[in-house]
């Protein structure tokens, strides 16, 4: 491929204030955008609905984005107290997407939400609230409020090869992978222990990170998505 390849990233549908309007609206943090931009890509909202695979045939590559929880029935448990705010429809629509997105190979990163969904694809399941969860009481910022910890990553992973093993991450969630399924751990929180990001390592690009790269400056992710998405 020559060019700029198409970087598809997920969006949402909900209740939206802007200008003078409340509307049902399909939104995206601009970071998302801005940033795929910025390392060489195009980028292509996907809202959820119409027909994924005629989607997917536009696209070189697939960022899925963060957002709310995961409907809990998705891995096999009732919602807990703080599991408030979730989507059922987009859930499926977004599990059928990565699906088909990953036996076509086509390059993938799930950033937070994305990275929990890549997991419940893959046969894992979620912390439903951090805070309730002996031994990550007190992981990191929820709720509007964003932290910063280390992560231990292993050495042989795509995540290393990309960012090194050293180095920071941001934290803005209340729920966490507590079983990734198939999934290889690449990262570890360093103060806790909770899984921080996965891999397939069968395939040539297929990543799922818990924090925002797109807000911590972690264009490397990104371009290597890119790059993947390129070849």
């Amino acid at each position: 491929m020559t060019g700029r390849p198409v970087i598809g990233i997920t969006c949402f549908i909900r209740d939206t204030v802007y200008g003078n309007w409340q509307r049902n609206a399909a939104i995206l943090p601009s970071a998302y955008i801005s940033t795929i931009d910025r390392v060489g890509g195009t980028p292509l909202i996907i809202p959820p609905a119409g027909d994924m695979n005629a989607i997917l045939d536009k696209i070189d590559g697939l960022v899925v984005s963060g957002g709310p929880d995961l409907c809990p029935s998705s891995y096999n448990q009732k919602p807990e107290e703080m599991t408030k705010e979730f989507y059922p429809e987009q859930d499926r629509t977004e599990l059928a997407l990565i699906g088909e997105a990953l036996d076509r190979g086509i390059p993938f990163l799930g950033v937070c939400r994305g990275m929990q969904i890549l997991s419940v694809l893959h046969g894992g399941s979620l912390h439903q609230h951090l805070d309730s969860t002996p031994g990550h009481e007190g992981h990191g910022g929820f709720d509007g409020v964003e932290t910063e910890h280390g992560v231990v990553v292993s050495d042989d992973s795509l995540l290393a090869r990309l960012m090194g093993v050293d180095f920071s991450v941001n934290s803005t969630h209340h729920q966490g992978v507590s079983d990734p399924g198939s999934l290889s751990v690449s990262a570890t929180a360093a103060h806790d222990g909770l899984i921080e990001a996965v891999e397939r390592p069968d395939l040539e690009f297929c990543l799922g990170v818990q924090w925002h790269p797109e807000r911590a400056g972690h264009d490397l992710l990104y371009s290597g998505l890119v790059e993947a998405a390129r070849g």
